[in-house]
Order: C-alpha cells, then sequence, then structure tokens
C-alpha cells in the first residue's frame, strides 16, 4: 500500500507536508500508512476565515445553507465505499465504520432537515416570544440570534475521524461560522480523505471549511471574542487548551466533550429470566467490543442488584467468549484492533490500576483469531472486572481505560445505585435497563444532574432503541463535570452555540422590519386585492384583512351542538352555565368561533392559497354569549419558502367582538402558490 501523504488545506489551498513528519500506522500489522506533519501560516488561516468564508456562509440564508447540507451528506453518501476501505486500518470493523461514517453522513442529513423545517429562511433568528415592556404594546423587547463573525475551530478525537469532524461541522456551517478542522493524527488519513471529499464537491464557499494536517501551532493563541473552539478528548487535554491565555482573555466559546466514566444500571426489577435482563447483558457486549471499547460514551461501570451480580458476570463472560477478535476485514470478526500500539500501551496501563481495586473475570491474553498480528496489531482482550467495595473504592470511579474495559459493581438498593453512578462526577451518559416508570423517575430525580443524557432501554423499546452509546443529533451531546460541561448537537441548540443571542427593544414597526415578522402593533398594509388573492412573492409581511361581523345566535349554538355531538352543559344548560365562574350563562362553543371566523375571511375561489394546513397558538379568552357579533384581523405575520412551487404563510389570526374584545386568538398556516 502506497504511504499517503496529508495535505492541510488552507486559505483555500492544499498544503502539502514538509519538514519533520510524522509515521502514521495501521492498527491491524503496525504498517506506515500516512505521514503528515506541516507548517501552515495560521494566521493567514484565520483572516481567510474571518474576511472571506465568514461573509461568504452569512450572506445566505438558513436554508440555503440547509440545502448546501443536504446536497454535501448525498455527495459523501456515494463515496463511502472508499472511505470504509481506509476505516479498516484504523482497526475498525465494517460495523464499527457504519458508526463513523453513516452515522456522521446521518448527522448532516438531520441539521439540514431541521434547518428547513425549524429555521427561517433568513439570517436572523427570532428566539422565544415577543415581550411587552409597557403597558400600550408601543415598547417591546425580542430576542435574536446572528451569525458569530470568527472562527470555529474543531479538535477532534482518534476514535472518530468521520462522524466527530461531521457532527460538529453541520449545526456550525448552519449557523453561517467557518471552521478550521483538526483531526486526531492517529487516524488523521480518514479525516483528510473525508474532508478531501467535501471540498471536492465544490458545495461550500470558500473558506467555509480548513484542514490541519499535523500541529495546531499557535491557532489557539490568535483566537478573539468571536471565535469558538469545539474540542473532544481528554479532560486532561481540555484543561490545558481552556488555559491559553487568549481563550480567557478574550472569554473565547469552549465546547468541551470530554471521556467519562459512564454508567449502566440494571434496575432493581429486571432480574434473570426478564426481557430487561438480556437486553441489558447484550447491551452490555455491545459497548464493550464495538469499536473495541473506544467510545466516549461506552460503559465503564455496570450497577447491578447484589443478588443478580454473579448472574450478569456469567451472562457478559459468555458472550464475550464468544466475540471473534482479529482482522476487521474478517467477515467473523466482531471486534477488531484498538487505535493504535501507544493506544493499547494506556489501556493495559489504566486496567491494570483499575485492576488494584477490582478482580478480573473476564479477559486473555491469546483469545484471538488465526492471522492476528499480536506484536505489530493493537489488539487486545476484553476485560470485565467485578469490584468488590464499589463504596470504598476510588480508581473504578476516576480511572478510564479507553477501551474494552468494564467494572461490574454491586448495588442494595435504587438509592445506592444512583450513589455509584453518581460518583463518576460527571458523564455523558447512563443507562437504565427498568420496565418500572417509578424507577424511571427516581433515577432522573437522583442522578439527571450528573449525567448529560440518560437512556432508558425495555422491552417496549424494541428495535428503534438506539443504544447507550448512540448519541442522536436531535438531543444535546455533553455532559456536566468530567465530561466536560458542555454541549454538542441536540438540533437547532447546537446550532445556537455558533451564534450570538441579543436582546432587542424597540417599536413594533422596527421589530417588524428587524425581525421580518409582524408584530401587533406595527404598521399594517390594506390592500384592495383579498390577500388570499396575492402569490407567494407578492405578498407582504403586514398585509391585513378586516372583516365585516357575523352574530351568533342561540340557533346556531344549538345547531352546532346537534350537527357535532358536543353537548357539553356551557352550550346547553343556562343555569349549570351561570353556576360556572368563567361563563356568563350559555355560550358558544369555541370551535364555532374558529369556524365562523373561517367564514369571515376565508376567499373561497381557487388561487394562490394551496391548502390550510394548520393552527398554532390557540386560545380562548372571552365567551362569546347568543347576540355577540364577531369581526376577525387576518394579518400575514412570517412568509417561508418551501420551495419552487409554493411558500408556507403564517397568519395573525385575531377574533374580537362587538366592543372591541379580544375573544380567540391564534395563528393560522398556508400554503401559497410562487
Amino acid at each position: 500500500m502506497t504511504v499517503l501523504s496529508l495535505n492541510s488545506f488552507a486559505a483555500g489551498k492544499w498544503v502539502a507536508p514538509s519538514g519533520s513528519l510524522t509515521s502514521l500506522k495501521s492498527a491491524v500489522d503496525g504498517r506506515v500508512i500516512a505521514e503528515l506533519g506541516t507548517e501552515l501560516d495560521f494566521a493567514a488561516m484565520i483572516e481567510h476565515a474571518r474576511a472571506v468564508g465568514g461573509p461568504a456562509l452569512r450572506a445566505l440564508t438558513f436554508h440555503e445553507r440547509a440545502a448546501k447540507l443536504k446536497a454535501l451528506a448525498q455527495y459523501l453518501n456515494e463515496r463511502r465505499d472508499a472511505l470504509y476501505e481506509l476505516s479498516y486500518e484504523t482497526g475498525a470493523t465494517k460495523p464499527d465504520s457504519m458508526i463513523d461514517i453513516d452515522g456522521g453522513i446521518g448527522t448532516v442529513f438531520v441539521f439540514a432537515s431541521k434547518g428547513r423545517r425549524e429555521l427561517p429562511d433568513d439570517v436572523i433568528y427570532v428566539d422565544g416570544n415577543l415581550e411587552q415592556l409597557g403597558k400600550t404594546g408601543a415598547f417591546v423587547g425580542q430576542h435574536v440570534a446572528t451569525s458569530l463573525q470568527g472562527v470555529a475551530v474543531h479538535i477532534n478525537a482518534f476514535n472518530f475521524p468521520v462522524w466527530g469532524m461531521l457532527e460538529k461541522l453541520a449545526p456550525t456551517l448552519l449557523a453561517g461560522v467557518p471552521a478550521i478542522v483538526k483531526p486526531a493524527s492517529a487516524t488523521a488519513w480518514l479525516a483528510e480523505a473525508a474532508f478531501r471529499m467535501i471540498v471536492e464537491s465544490g458545495l461550500l464557499p470558500d473558506g467555509a471549511v480548513q484542514f490541519v494536517a499535523g500541529s495546531t501551532g499557535d491557532l489557539l493563541d490568535r483566537l478573539g471574542s468571536q471565535d469558538v473552539v469545539s474540542f473532544t478528548g481528554s479532560a486532561a487535554t481540555a484543561n490545558l487548551l481552556r488555559k491559553t491565555p487568549t481563550i480567557l482573555e478574550n472569554a473565547t466559546r469552549f465546547i468541551a466533550e470530554q471521556d467519562s466514566l459512564n454508567a449502566t444500571i440494571l434496575g432493581p426489577d429486571a432480574a434473570p429470566g426478564t426481557p430487561e435482563f438480556d437486553i441489558f447483558v447484550k447491551e452490555v457486549h455491545r459497548e464493550m467490543t464495538a469499536k473495541a471499547g473506544q467510545k466516549c460514551t461506552a460503559i465503564r461501570r455496570i450497577l447491578v442488584p447484589t443478588d443478580h451480580r454473579e448472574a450478569v458476570i456469567e451472562a457478559i463472560s459468555a458472550r464475550l467468549a464468544k466475540t471473534v477478535i482479529g482482522d476487521p476485514r474478517a467477515e467473523a470478526t466482531r471486534m477488531g484492533a484498538l487505535a493504535s500500539l501507544a493506544q493499547r500501551r494506556d489501556v493495559l496501563d489504566k486496567a491494570a490500576l483499575i485492576g488494584s481495586e477490582a478482580r478480573q473475570v473476564y479477559g486473555t491474553e491469546n483469545g484471538f483469531a488465526d492471522g492476528v498480528d499480536a506484536e505489530n496489531g493493537a489488539f487486545v482482550s476484553p476485560m470485565l472486572f467485578a469490584c468488590d467495595d464499589p463504596d470504598g473504592a476510588d480508581k473504578v470511579h476516576s480511572v478510564e481505560a479507553f477501551g474494552p474495559v468494564s467494572t461490574v459493581m454491586a448495588y442494595r438498593d435504587l438509592d445506592h445505585a444512583t450513589a455509584l453512578a453518581n460518583r463518576g462526577a460527571g458523564s455523558l451518559v447512563a443507562s437504565v435497563f427498568t420496565h418500572d416508570p417509578a424507577v424511571a423517575r427516581r433515577v432522573v430525580l437522583a442522578s439527571g444532574a450528573f449525567h448529560g443524557r440518560l437512556y432508558f432501554a425495555n422491552r417496549d423499546t424494541g428495535r428503534e432503541a438506539t443504544g447507550h452509546g448512540s448519541p442522536l443529533p436531535h438531543l444535546v451531546h455533553g455532559g456536566p463535570g468530567r465530561a466536560g460541561g458542555g454541549e454538542e448537537m441536540g438540533g437547532i441548540r447546537g446550532v445556537m452555540h455558533y451564534m450570538q443571542r441579543t436582546a432587542l427593544q424597540a417599536s413594533p414597526d422596527l421589530l417588524t422590519g428587524i425581525t421580518r415578522t409582524y408584530v401587533k402593533g406595527a404598521a399594517t398594509i390594506a390592500g384592495q386585492k383579498h390577500p388570499f388573492r396575492l402569490r407567494f412573492p407578492d405578498l407582504e409581511i403586514g398585509h391585513t384583512l378586516e372583516t365585516a361581523e357575523r352574530q351568533v345566535t342561540l340557533a346556531d349554538i344549538e345547531h352546532f351542538a346537534a350537527f357535532t355531538g358536543d353537548t357539553f352543559y356551557a352550550h346547553m344548560d343556562e343555569e349549570a352555565a351561570k353556576a360556572n365562574p368563567f361563563f356568563p350563562g350559555r355560550v358558544a362553543h369555541g370551535y364555532l368561533i374558529l369556524s365562523f371566523a373561517a367564514g369571515l375571511f376565508v376567499d373561497p375561489a381557487p388561487g394562490p392559497v394551496l391548502a390550510n394546513y394548520g393552527l398554532d397558538t390557540l386560545r380562548f379568552m372571552k365567551p362569546v354569549s347568543p347576540g355577540d357579533s364577531l369581526k376577525v384581523r387576518l394579518t400575514a405575520k412570517t412568509k417561508t419558502r418551501r420551495n419552487a412551487d409554493y411558500g408556507e404563510v403564517r397568519w395573525d389570526v385575531t377574533v374580537v367582538n362587538q366592543d372591541g374584545e379580544q375573544v380567540a386568538g391564534y395563528e393560522l398556516l398556508t400554503m401559497n402558490q410562487m
């Protein structure tokens, strides 16, 4: 195999390695796979990101950025096979590689979808509800978020060279911020191959992404208040980077996702023979062997009821004994190698520390498949320990062997179990296997503050359950304390890490102009045409229709009750209705009010409005009695382009009575032709 020269991508150009080079070796047989080591002009890289990449990304709306992410995910998805081949040399099996490569691409798809569905077709994100700051509504407040005008530096771990890169890039680019990617050296050839595809796709603006193959040099020393560092790796490295003087002086955002002592709890109800027990054993085995245990979310501590400890040890050991360890390319292999010989040495050293407080109940030095290069390959057997005194022990709660190593501990009761789980001093995830909702709630109350994610599994979660060790782009990935105190992904929450939330205080007119969202009290547009006769491009925010009045009669109420079957006493029984403190007597149905409102504002002819597909924020403010009259004010609130054929219009609907008092309000959603 030809030795790869890993290039950096700086200021729009590929830069070949030079000077003192570092050799990167195959985890399978120790062959040199690649070389890296480039001296880069980091000042020029940062300037290129800030002056070229940032403005180009910020000129795109959220929807345009999302479209680029979707196209990029499709591009990578069509080229996965080449990445799988390179991934084998990291020690990963095909299923391991799919977690990394397919998982990373899938994450980009998710952020692309969320960008289209949950963000506006604009460059300003309106965050939360409007705040009325005075009695008349002439002075209001609104939080908004805008893109940071710096660069995001992504420092990634060795265990997921593709997923780790893409799960950071997706929310960063969606936020409109350029990124400089620094992969871990041990598996950098796979990260470089995936990054090269990103550049070759030509889908991203110049300066949107750059790549460092080698040392970061003085990169972090050049960051300021508009920049972000997103780090994945060890707590020791994270603490070292946090202390960079410029990061401290400029309050540079620092997001850390650190390795942690994740725990799993076998619920007190999950005895041997129950589905939960079997699912638990299967999950522990999977977390010990997937990626050879090199997952920041892997199970390190196994907490089980005292009465079931030996059954758990026996069941896990039996599954481990059937696990074929060998060349990740071999079809029979179920666990590959660690990422490097250095990683193997570290795992064995850490396992020895754990072994000083716990007895090893499973592990073999020679349990590898035929043909395995046990000397030059970074292979290691799974090791299962049992700690007989988890309360008095320290290392089992503080030392992580970043490989296929885990420790079984017995607990007396659920309070003891959660106390042991919390001894990890903050983790990315803890899992609980129980069929008892009361057990699940108690764990959340006792341990939620110590874990970034709580994963519950039982017989009901079935095949849809993603697993203890699988963070999802929809939900936050991070944790308190030892886990770093940061959050990644989390849907739109992850995008906000790369944006600035700003409180705006202004008049309704100014806020409407800033946010392109109609604010009550702002000037409206009264046109000659009914707004439903206007196509999407011609409709303006603030376009308003004031309808005629319609009186509500007792006959209307009784007809509606008979027609719908809704004969609730407040609509049908005068004395009973008067006895209710909310009603003056018989009142109209809320949905009768909505129906009459629609009848007042709907234009019946075929036209630009293709469909009414829902309403949000419905509230009934004041009862409507027989004899009251209703009138509607319909105002175009927001517009969102969906495709070349139609766009979504959100309308503010206000229903008032004959005295001008609001009786109902909601937001109507329609699809309008282009």
